[in-house]
């Protein structure tokens, strides 16, 4: 493929995954038509391609309604929340000593200031999950409130751009939950122990996904596993989070479609990276007990291909070699920069195995987690779809070195 047809069919991936599919958060229909169209494109391309699944959850909702006294206050629902309609008494904690002393047992509960600061990971999130994150699920459940407010800012470091953030979001836990912003959370802190009404509609819906894996080589002593994460967070196109890697790995392949490996390049889709529990990682690492030994490189692409600044990449626990070889294969002069390590993504299921790792990602990934993934603004129009093609031949040209 010449460069200029490599942009020209990144851009009709990008189409195909941001505006053809409509959502492709984990157990959606969405979710399933991009795994579809990934597994018929990598066999098209030559490679042996399996799509293990697993169960999940889709999740539909309506809108809050929050009132006090017949005066509305703007909320959101929590994805994953339960179906809520209650009224009774307000109560609120601003910290955990203040949630440890409470009484809220048949009381809506709301939770603002320190406490609501840090998006709380799931209860059974098995990657990250802080003790303190823990103490207060376990609190929340153990004082039992009917319903659960949360009034937030910003916490893009766990939560992404979106603003405010939802303090929960997980299909495990059953108190029915809304979240709003830190000035409507204050107004509303005014009406402790004032009678409280909460209602919306939302329903979990028992579903299935699928990792999409493709393979090719000779050998299976030892592989170059290439990944990105084909799911999207709800309420967003997903285009830089994270369809552009996705785009990479069809470009990819298609370019190796006419080379037969020695060692064994699996291309992998992911699928969980932005849903609650993740269960497409979990799934990969249970179907690889003790085999991911046999990964040379571990490489992770992430919210690549951003219109402004360069592509950056980053270096985890590589041998001088491999690192040698990666430096060679994207060169600072052709738009790439060697940036800061950073973990908030699947090439830490690498690390933590103890295997060397490459995530590329682009230059402004700060600025992207701060205000743009994870909302409706990670749209195409972000996309400059010739960093996607360079990106990929220069992943040609590190996979051609790395297996010769």
């Amino acid at each position: 493929m010449t460069p200029s047809s490599l942009v020209d069919t990144a851009n009709q991936y990008l189409h195909k995954l941001c505006i053809e599919i409509l959502n492709r958060c984990v157990g959606s229909q969405g979710n399933r038509q991009a795994t579809d169209f990934f597994a018929k494109k990598m066999k098209a391309f030559g490679f042996i391609t399996e799509c293990p699944e697993f169960e999940c959850i889709d999740w539909t909702h309506g809108e809050a309604y929050l009132t006090v006294d017949g005066e509305p206050y703007p909320a959101f629902v929590s994805p994953y929340s339960l179906n809520c309609s209650v009224s009774a008494a307000l109560s609120s904690a601003t910290t955990v000593e203040e949630l440890e002393s409470l009484e809220a047992a048949n009381n809506i509960l709301l939770l603002h200031g320190e406490i609501a600061k840090e998006q709380l990971m799931p209860k059974n999130f098995t990657f990250y999950n802080p003790d303190h994150h823990k103490r207060i699920i376990s609190l929340l459940e153990r004082k039992e409130p009917l319903a659960i407010i949360s009034a937030t800012s910003r916490n893009p470091e766990l939560a992404g751009g979106i603003y405010p953030f939802p303090l929960i979001e997980d299909g495990d836990f059953d108190i029915p939950s809304v979240y709003m912003t830190e000035d409507v959370g204050y107004d509303l802190a005014q009406h402790v122990g004032e009678q409280v009404s909460l209602k919306f509609e939302a329903e979990r819906v028992p579903a299935t996904g699928c990792n999409v894996i493709a393979r090719k080589g000779r050998h299976q002593s030892q592989r170059i596993v290439i990944f990105a994460h084909i799911d999207a967070k709800i309420g967003t196109p997903g285009a830089l989070d994270n369809a552009t890697g996705v785009i990479v790995l069809l470009l990819l392949a298609e370019l190796l479609q006419d080379h037969t490996p020695s060692l064994t390049i699996e291309l992998v889709a992911l699928n969980g990276e932005d849903y609650y529990s993740a269960p497409g990682e979990v799934h990969y690492l249970k179907s690889n007990p003790n085999q991911l030994q046999d990964v040379y490189l571990g490489i992770n692409l992430d919210g690549a291909g951003y219109l402004e600044g360069k592509t950056a990449y980053s270096l985890y626990d590589c041998p001088p070699e491999t690192a040698g070889k990666i430096h060679d294969s994207f060169p600072k002069h052709k738009g790439f920069i060697e940036g800061e390590q950073w973990y908030q993504s699947d090439h830490s299921l690498f690390i933590m195995n103890n295997r060397p790792a490459l995530a590329i990602t682009s230059e402004q990934f700060t600025h992207l987690s701060t205000y743009i993934t994870h909302t409706a603004k990670d749209a195409p129009e972000l996309v400059d779809p010739s960093k996607l093609a360079d990106i990929a031949m220069a992943l040609q040209k590190l996979v051609l070195q790395l297996d010769a």
